[in-house]
């Protein structure tokens, strides 16, 4: 069971550091809908290229690790380490899903715009999924 919801999670946060990769390099497709907006639809964030480079890189490493998860040995100095990430990365996922009580997470004020749709439909549950599988390694790791 861990290496499976291991293996899912890297997978996630490989495939939404592509995403960020690809609005880097001057891709659109999807880029305006994953965009909080005002209730004219006026977007709120204008990300960079060094902004989606950075979220792409920070994904990258998160999901590797949950990769390096996998690997039956951890070296003394690196165990802080991954017990910080352990307990950061489903905390900032869990945090994303609750949200900024204005334009994301499912407890948003602005509603009405294709992003809000899209956050409630989609991007805080798989926050939220992503948060859940990680509380449930964290405790998995504690049971063995």
């Amino acid at each position: 069971m861990k290496s499976f919801l291991s293996i899912l999670l890297f997978l996630l946060f490989f495939g939404l550091s592509l995403i960020h990769f690809y609005w880097a390099s001057g891709g659109l497709l999807g880029f305006t809908m994953a965009l909080p907006a005002n209730e004219q639809g006026i977007p709120v964030l204008s990300p960079t290229t060094f902004d989606s480079i950075f979220m792409g890189i920070i994904l990258l490493w998160f999901g590797l690790f949950y990769l390096f998860l996998l690997k039956s040995v951890v070296h003394k100095t690196l165990i802080l380490i991954r017990t910080i990430g352990l307990w950061l990365i489903p905390i900032i996922f869990f945090l994303r899903a609750v949200g900024d009580f204005n334009y994301v997470g499912f407890f948003k004020e602005i509603k009405s715009t294709e992003f809000a749709y899209l956050d409630t439909a989609f991007y805080s549950p798989l926050c939220l999924a992503i948060s859940l599988i990680g509380f449930t390694l964290i405790r998995l790791k504690k049971l063995r």
